[in-house]
Order: structure tokens, then C-alpha cells, then sequence
């Protein structure tokens, strides 16, 4: 039988555990130890924030409210969800964030580089706009895939005068709200930015800030063909029930809205804004992601409605954060979650149907 001769299986496991290990490798330059690099394998996460912390939500729609709660989760970001056949208010979360400055719009602007060009027929649904070496695209793709090169050859052929009327007409550069404190209503450049010019302010929105109040505005004026209404966020409970909307302006949008629309569904269904599809549910959203930096942090935009026959919601959806991970895509699943919450509940199928939206054609 054969003993350790007095080391105890402890101090055994100790002594093989110290005397074995490798020396690290050392440089022959420097005689140093050679520390491996972590740079590539490092992948930052972002700090676990609670995006409610401050809220006022009493006159909030509670089930609206909780599904963006539970949507948003722990992201640094903010959730506008609106009735688009009112303008009422159904929920604000992260208001510090909704009520600030904004942030740069990224390819939320896309849209509306749309509208214009349609109007000013610098382009149809038709027309293939050369893309790359060998590659073309009309506008239904160029909006699914949110491609730079097209916006910005619609920006470079309108010019900046007639890109900021259009902008200014549907509602970027001034509040969106009704008597709603402390909000901001962004920035809109008078000269073209410097960086970029004209071209990139219509593919990435360079030189302008919106906020999450403009950008509901603006979904629930394309959901409900055309009104743009002021938005509204009752401040008792006897402003809820009956609601007086207020317009601010009738957009002549409607013939135009067919073509738009039909690049907004192709980017859920098969483009960047599709993790925003509820395939249990019968309201097919609409949607543009949005995806850039600015100053402060990555930017991660979605704007959406739903649906298309009997619009019944309008989001605007922001995260914010130092991660690459901050993306409009990771937008576009915050508002999935949102459908696929209120679906579960039945609140769509709760709500009395609405007259469905005039196209013009």
C-alpha cells in the first residue's frame, strides 16, 4: 500500500495545482510576459436601465402601457404609442426621454423622401434607380432594405429646398403635441449639413433631431391617410372619455399613400423592420427601421402602425446605448412584442372598427 508519505490528499492538490501550472509565454523583444488580447472577444453590454423611472402614466391606456413596459424591458429607451384616428396619447414610457431633444431620425427619414419624390414625380413605384455596379431597385425594395444609395439619389435630384418643404410639411422642426410641457420640437437645418449635404440628410437624416412625439405623429398621419393630428395626452381622467381630437393640418398624401405603404409592409415582412411581425395576428404592421449615431450614443429607430385597413395604433419606438447591438431592427422587436401583447389580450379585436382609409385611386 503506498502513502503520500505525510502530504494529506489536500496539500497534494495543492502542490500539483501551483508547481504545474505553465510559466506564461515571454517575449523575446522585451523578456515580459505576453498577454493575450481580449479586444476581439469582448462584446460590451449595456446597463440594465428602468426606462419608467419618473413616469406619470395615470391617464395612460393600462393595457397599451403595459405591453410597452414589458416590451421596452431594461433598455435606455422610450415608447410613444398613439391612436391614429384621434391623436390621443395611449401611452409615453421613458417620458424623460420622449420629451427631450430627440435624436438624429437615422432612415425614419426615408419615408418622407418618399412622399416628396412621389409628389413631385421624380420617381413612380416603378422606377429602378441604379443601386451598385450591377444592381437596381424600385422603391418597395429600396424601402425593405432601407438602401442608402436610393434616398440619396432622390434627395440630390429634389435639392434641399424642396426636401425640407415636404419635411417641414409633415411635421419635422416643430412640436407635435397640444399643450404637452416640456416637450421639444427638434431641429431642422436651414442650409444643407455639412457632412453629406442634401444626400445624406435624405438617407441617414443628417442635420436633423426628431423626437419619439414627431415620429407617432408622423405613422399615425400615414395610417389614417393624411391627418395630422395635434397629439394629445389628457391630464384628467374627464379628458379621456369624450376625446376631442385637434388637427393640426390635412395632408394631400392619400394617392400617394399605396406606394408608401407598400414599402413599409415589405420591410416587416421580409426587410429590416421584420422582427416587428406578429404571424398570430391578423393586424399586419407597417413599419421603418432606423439606424445611426450621433454625439452621444448608437441610435435604434422604429416607426409603425397597425393596420393598414383598420389602423388602430401608431408607434414610435427609440433605444439608445453605447453597444453596437443598438440597432433599428432591435426597435422593430420592441414593437412586435407590443403587437403580439395587445393581440394575446384581445385589446384589437376590443376596439370598434374604423372606416377604412381612402387611398385616392
Amino acid at each position: 500500500m503506498t502513502t503520500t508519505s505525510g502530504l494529506g490528499k489536500t496539500s497534494l492538490a495543492l502542490f500539483l495545482a501551483t508547481c504545474c501550472v505553465l510559466p506564461a509565454p515571454v517575449s523575446a523583444a522585451t523578456g515580459r510576459p505576453v498577454r493575450k488580447s481580449t479586444r476581439h472577444r469582448y462584446v460590451p453590454r449595456e446597463k440594465a436601465v428602468d426606462p419608467t423611472l419618473g413616469d406619470i402614466a395615470e391617464n395612460d391606456d393600462p393595457i397599451v402601457r403595459a405591453a410597452a413596459v414589458e416590451a421596452l424591458g431594461k433598455y435606455n429607451g422610450s415608447v410613444v404609442a398613439v391612436d391614429p384616428n384621434t391623436g390621443r396619447i395611449l401611452t409615453v414610457v421613458n417620458q424623460k426621454m420622449a420629451y427631450s431633444d430627440g435624436a438624429i431620425p437615422c432612415s425614419t427619414i426615408k419615408p418622407t423622401i418618399a412622399l416628396a419624390a412621389l409628389e413631385e414625380n421624380v420617381i413612380t413605384r416603378d422606377t429602378m434607380l441604379k443601386v451598385g455596379r450591377r444592381k437596381y431597385m424600385n422603391l418597395t425594395d429600396a424601402m425593405a432594405h432601407s438602401n442608402n444609395e436610393f434616398f440619396e439619389q432622390l434627395g440630390q435630384r429634389m435639392g434641399f429646398e424642396t426636401v425640407s418643404k415636404y419635411a417641414r410639411l409633415l411635421g419635422l422642426g416643430e412640436l407635435a403635441g397640444y399643450n404637452l410641457n416640456d416637450e421639444h420640437p427638434g431641429a431642422f437645418p436651414m442650409t444643407p449639413p455639412q457632412k453629406g449635404g442634401v444626400a445624406r440628410m435624405s438617407s441617414f437624416g443628417e442635420g436633423i433631431q426628431v423626437t419619439p412625439f414627431q415620429l407617432a405623429s408622423l405613422a399615425a398621419a400615414f395610417a389614417n391617410g393624411g391627418t395630422l393630428y395635434y397629439l394629445q395626452y389628457p391630464s384628467t381622467g374627464a379628458d379621456t372619455n369624450p376625446f376631442a381630437p385637434r388637427i393640426k393640418r390635412e395632408l394631400n398624401i392619400a394617392p400617394l399613400l399605396p406606394e408608401l405603404r407598400e414599402g413599409m409592409l415589405a420591410a416587416v415582412l421580409y426587410g429590416t423592420g421584420k422582427r416587428s411581425y406578429d404571424s398570430g395576428g391578423d393586424e399586419l404592421p407597417a413599419g421603418k427601421t432606423g439606424t445611426c449615431s450621433d454625439d452621444q450614443s448608437h441610435v435604434g429607430w422604429f416607426l409603425s402602425y397597425a393596420d393598414e385597413v383598420h389602423p388602430k395604433i401608431a408607434l414610435a419606438v427609440l433605444i439608445r446605448g453605447r453597444s453596437s447591438l443598438i440597432k433599428g431592427p432591435l426597435a422593430a422587436g420592441v414593437a412586435g412584442r407590443i403587437y403580439r401583447r395587445l393581440r394575446e389580450q384581445n385589446y384589437f379585436a376590443s376596439m370598434p372598427a374604423r372606416t377604412q382609409v381612402q387611398s385616392g385611386r
